[in-house]
């Protein structure tokens, strides 16, 4: 799939963990966008919300959700963000996290807990048994929510986020699931995770431009109190001339979640490109055709020394080598040199593959390393 992106053949880029290099189609829906606002007199009140609401279907689509349930965010942050101003979490209670969970995730829950007297609940990386025991464990009646990554963002290694959410509801918490890593790659279904909310980007794997998100409440989060208080997520928006009889009801759904200014000219064409691409592909043969890199990539690796993730609890497309004594020191840089790009997260090398990546790509990165 290399030539559907603009990426020369001496750059071997394995970082779609860190930003998804753009798709020509993706550009060319940016240009596109660009070029609209020079005629904003053929821009009418349709064009705020007409495209939002097809871009909203395509997500949906991806995660077995509905187009009610999806708000528009610019990132991770504001998601997490409201769903922690929804979900109170009470003097004498925790909130559950993984040890180095990324940090969108974790400031809004430690803001919280701090305002409500709760606590932060941290599971350590586990040794043997994988994330998802670990979190289990830690998961009791003082528990209000579990906010955890489909995989981990620094070595990619896997949550059962549906086993987590089912202990979750036994014990009356809420499940936030941040789908950053995950989402665009792997089968994710809301009506088997059943999770409060979802939070996610849309500039990784989802092949979308920066400064873009994407929020998903069940049926029984959507009546909660958002963030910002803009005239586009209230009721009758759509009637310009009506705009100064202010409203008190919101519009149906998540969409009373929107950031500001949702209906971006530029952005949202762009964003519906890269989902497009990948309902194309299929997410079954976008995880097959990275796993076998990641595969082919952690059986040379445990050769030579490095310690990877346990194949039973890795993602398909994202590995995380980690060597003896660290990483060492401008090791991405050094590699960077050299034309092949991958990310040292923690004491974690990732290399995060997509469907552009070819066998000399994997050729060159062994070699180096």
């Amino acid at each position: 799939m290399r030539d559907l992106f603009e990426i020369p053949e001496d750059v071997a880029y394995l970082n779609c963990a860190y930003m998804a290099p753009q798709l020509r189609a993706v550009t060319r829906a940016g240009i596109e966008g660009v070029a609209r606002k020079e005629s904003p007199w053929q821009i009418g009140a349709e064009d705020f919300f007409a495209p939002a609401e097809n871009l909203r279907s395509l997500f949906a689509s991806i995660i077995g959700g509905d187009a009610d349930g999806v708000a528009l965010t610019p990132g991770v942050s504001y998601g997490a963000s409201v769903a922690a101003a929804n979900l109170p979490v009470g003097r004498g209670r925790s909130v559950v996290v993984v040890e180095e969970q990324f940090p969108s995730n974790f400031y809004p829950w430690r803001e919280s807990v701090t305002r409500d007297g709760g606590e932060m609940r941290t599971v350590a990386r586990p040794g043997v048994g994988g994330w998802t025991a670990a979190v289990l464990d830690r998961v009791d009646r003082s528990t209000a929510v579990v906010a955890v990554p489909l995989c981990h963002w620094t070595d990619g290694s896997r949550l059962d986020v549906a086993a987590i959410g089912e202990a979750a509801r036994s014990v009356g918490a809420a499940l936030v699931v941040d789908g950053s890593q995950g989402i665009g790659v792997v089968p994710f279904d809301v009506s088997v995770v059943q999770p409060d909310f979802v939070v996610t980007v849309g500039y990784k794997w989802l092949l979308g431009p920066y400064t873009s998100g994407y929020l998903w409440a069940a049926p029984h989060r959507r009546q909660g109190t958002p963030i910002e208080h803009g005239w586009m997520t209230r009721e009758k928006a759509e009637d310009f001339a009506s705009l100064a009889l202010y409203r008190d009801g919101y519009r149906d759904g998540a969409r009373r979640y929107d950031m500001g200014e949702f209906g971006n000219f530029v952005a949202i064409p762009m964003l519906a490109a890269g989902i497009q691409q990948v309902q194309e592909w299929g997410l079954e043969a976008i995880a097959s055709g990275i796993g076998k890199l990641t595969s082919r990539i952690a059986e040379v690796a445990r050769r030579r020394g490095f310690t990877v993730p346990d194949a039973e609890t890795a993602a398909p497309h994202i590995i995380g080598l980690r060597m003896p004594g660290g990483a060492p020191d401008g090791l991405a840089a050094e590699l960077g040199d050299r034309g092949i790009f991958v990310s040292v997260r923690g004491d974690s090398v990732r290399i995060s593959p997509h469907l552009y990546n070819t066998d000399e790509d994997v050729d060159r990165l062994l070699a180096a390393l």
